[in-house]
């Protein structure tokens, strides 16, 4: 019980650490944040093609704004552990590595729902999606594919902090592993928007779940080998 309470007072301490961090300068949301929301407005001006654009366009508009703000914040996130050898410190700590895998992990979970937050009313308003019709099954997909984008960018994310062209590296490995998250997600976005139920789409649900469990699993077992390297 005791060792058990430990791990997650350190997990719990990274988490605190990066969310005081993020409420002193707001740097990540806000910048990610408008990243995303750039993308949305100029895709919603680009693509529009009439009554149809909500369905056959909007949800890609969503995700693909979501997922490079997405990228944009992990990178900003681990280069605060860059800057003046934090992570070092963090290394030589009695600090156990899946604990601190954890608490980056909700940390990041954390910083893009609130990204998602800020996008999803403003590219509700620019395709004329009733967010009151599909608003709370809009927020569910949101909660089941975040996890999956959280889990795989902190662990991919501490393999190239130390990498000069970490940004670069991070989104070619990044992408390929999140493309069933995000295309289930596109999809029952999609559903969604054209009028389906939440139990019409539960097998993307699903999908986005096994994912999602996949990540943090392997992220649990893999992450001291890949931050020690």
């Amino acid at each position: 019980m005791r060792a058990h309470s430990s791990w997650t007072r350190q997990a719990w301490l990274v988490l605190r650490k990066d969310v005081a961090i993020e409420l002193a300068t707001g740097e990540i949301v806000t910048t990610a944040g408008f990243f995303a929301l750039l993308i949305v407005v100029v895709a919603s001006l680009a693509f529009f093609s009439g009554p149809d654009v909500k369905v056959n366009v909007a949800p890609g508009v969503i995700w693909v704004a979501i997922a490079f703000a997405s990228v944009l914040a992990l990178g900003r996130s681990w280069q605060r552990e860059r800057e003046h050898d934090a992570l070092s410190g963090m290394l030589v700590m009695p600090l156990s590595r899946s604990a601190l895998f954890v608490g980056k992990a909700i940390g990041l979970f954390a910083f893009v729902v609130g990204i998602e937050l800020v996008v999803l009313p403003v590219a509700a308003l620019m395709f004329d999606v009733s967010l009151a019709r599909v608003g709370p099954g809009l927020l569910l997909i949101c909660l089941c594919a975040t996890p999956g984008i959280a889990a795989s960018g902190t662990l991919f994310g501490a393999m190239t902090v130390r990498t000069q062209a970490r940004d670069l590296v991070l989104a070619v490995v990044l992408f390929p592993l999140l493309a069933p998250t995000l295309l289930a997600a596109v999809a029952a976005t999609r559903e969604l928007f054209a009028g389906a139920t939440l139990a019409e789409v539960g097998d993307y649900f699903a999908l986005m779940g096994v994912f999602g469990l996949l990540f943090t699993l392997g992220g649990l077992g893999l992450f001291e080998t890949l931050i020690e390297a």
